[in-house]
């Protein structure tokens, strides 16, 4: 390996824990609406990366809950990064939401499907002690990006996961631009070396952590959110929503010309996108849910 190379990979490297660090810093100082109460790094498991922050309004009773996993190729990210949670919690917390943004263990400590029943453990958890922030533990929405939208889709594929942690039933999922419905189809084609960090070279555990392979039954409604740019995102969330209508759910597909990053932190300002999503949300509000 050349020395010119060493010195651009690290150079890359010390961008990234740069860049890290100083979101890691904006977000301990993250600007929140009058009225938002916040509690962080409350523990749902007994690993440090198993917390959750939970952002609510004052004198909050029943309120409905977003629960938001959050992105990073499965072995980064946090659930305080403003691109994360500040546009959300400004639009949703005010109208009597309360917001929940999770961390869980990633690569190499816990691998994909070990990271699903983190997010399972959270949302038993959250469900668990609703009613101590206002919230009604019946009225919970999953949420997740990228990786995390990943995750979303993976347990509300198979709910069983959710049910082995102890999580009850909730109303509905919004993945956010996943590209890794389909984790069997990804791997037998040309595909970023990530995939390669988080899947490994075995062909059952290719299906284990696919939502598209796990999927055997409808599943509560689902709003599959894709970037209309990646061609990748939006065939494999279009072949899961076709899957999930032939048993017999109402998966929709809403693509957005937004880039990858844009899915993620645009969502809550104002504008067509976030009231598309936000008349989903009330769908699964109403009384017949």
């Amino acid at each position: 390996m050349s020395k010119i190379l060493i010195k651009s990979i690290i150079g890359f490297i010390a961008i990234i824990a740069i860049s890290t660090i100083a979101m890691a810093r904006e977000a301990s100082t993250l600007p929140l609406p009058k009225g938002v109460r916040i509690e962080r790094n409350i523990s749902y498991g007994p690993d440090p990366a198993q917390q959750l922050d939970v952002y609510s309004p004052k004198d909050a009773k029943d309120a409905p809950v977003l629960l938001m996993v959050h992105g990073g190729g499965w072995r980064r990210g946090d659930k305080a990064y403003p691109n994360v949670v500040v546009n959300k919690v400004a639009h949703w917390v005010p109208k009597g939401f309360i917001f929940i943004s999770i961390n869980y263990r990633m690569l190499p400590d816990a691998n994909p499907i070990e990271q699903a029943d983190d997010v399972a453990k959270a949302l038993a958890y959250a469900q668990e002690h609703a009613r101590t922030w206002g919230a009604d533990p019946a009225r919970f929405i999953l949420m997740g990006h990228s990786a995390g939208a990943h995750l979303v889709a993976l347990i509300t594929a198979d709910p069983a996961i959710a049910a082995n942690q102890g999580a009850k039933p909730w109303l509905g999922t919004i993945p956010l631009d996943s590209a890794a419905y389909d984790v069997v189809a990804i791997m037998r084609h040309r595909h970023p070396s990530l995939y390669d960090d988080a899947f490994g070279a075995d062909r059952d555990f290719w299906e284990q952590a696919s939502p598209t392979h796990r999927l055997k039954s409808a599943t509560v409604p689902m709003l599959l959110v894709c970037s209309s740019r990646r061609i990748l995102s939006r065939a494999n969330a279009k072949a899961f929503a076709q899957k999930d209508h032939s048993l017999g759910a109402t998966a929709t597909l809403l693509l957005q010309d937004l880039s990858h990053g844009q899915i993620n932190a645009n969502l809550g300002l104002p504008g067509e996108y976030t009231d598309q999503v936000d008349s989903f949300i009330q769908s699964l509000l109403q009384p017949s849910h």
